[in-house]
């Protein structure tokens, strides 16, 4: 098992910290551990700290009344989640569950709001973090308001292809079911979304890995909503 402190050092949110900084991240710093499937916390509860993935995958979802589920976002290892009631001090405005088996590092409020008023680089991290966050969510806010599925699924596709930096071949994070929940569609829609993109050649579907024939084709969908004649 990696020590925390390399976990630490390798993580967006401390990034560029120097060593007795991550050192006393890492003392405050608690190991979680947990199935697929597994409940991290649910809307409502209260946000008595935040965690980083290690391993494994961490959805966020909003689910309504009648159990449909939003997911808002996946998170992969290094990336932060929950940190948002640290600073508010307020209930977990959304779910987390684990898609894998997971490790995660779990940073308590007290300890940590503690550790920021007396590190102005870390605070500096957060806001930095906190921001990126925002843009992401105005974009998903955006996407599912504005553009149909089609546009939605080539935005997505050109987000893997950036976080991935492989322009011609990108491998799904998670499965497609999830994934329609994350484009706010349903599975037989996505699949129906798929087949098309690969009668007008834009993509090649094979599983989870998907070829991209023509990139600049699906960044016009993802920005437009249609091919360009």
């Amino acid at each position: 098992m990696k020590k925390k402190s390399d976990i630490i050092t390798n993580a967006a949110l401390f990034n560029g910290l120097p060593p007795e900084q991550v050192e006393k991240i890492s003392q405050i710093a608690v190991d979680k551990f947990f199935e697929k499937g597994d409940m991290i916390f649910t809307e409502g509860d209260d946000g008595k700290g935040f965690y980083i993935a290690v391993t494994g995958l961490v959805k966020i979802f909003k689910a309504s009344p009648d159990g449909k589920e939003q997911i808002l976002h996946i998170f992969s290892p290094g990336e932060p989640f929950g940190e948002v009631p640290v600073f508010t001090g307020q209930p977990f405005p959304a779910s987390a569950q684990t898609l894998l088996k997971s490790h995660l590092l779990f940073f308590p409020r007290n300890a940590f709001t503690h550790l920021v008023s007396n590190n102005p680089s870390l605070a500096l991290n957060m806001l930095a973090i906190l921001s990126r966050r925002l843009r992401m969510f105005a974009n998903q806010i955006e996407s599912l308001s504005l553009k149909e599925v089609p546009g939605r699924l080539a935005t997505y596709l050109i987000y893997l292809a950036d976080e991935q930096k492989n322009k011609a071949f990108v491998t799904l994070d998670i499965p497609k079911g999830q994934l329609a929940s994350l484009l706010g569609t349903i599975p037989e829609t996505l699949s129906r979304i798929f087949t098309r993109m690969t009668d007008q050649k834009l993509i090649q579907v094979n599983g989870r890995h998907i070829a991209i024939i023509d990139f600049e084709e699906l960044k016009a969908l993802a920005l437009t909503g249609k091919k360009t004649e």
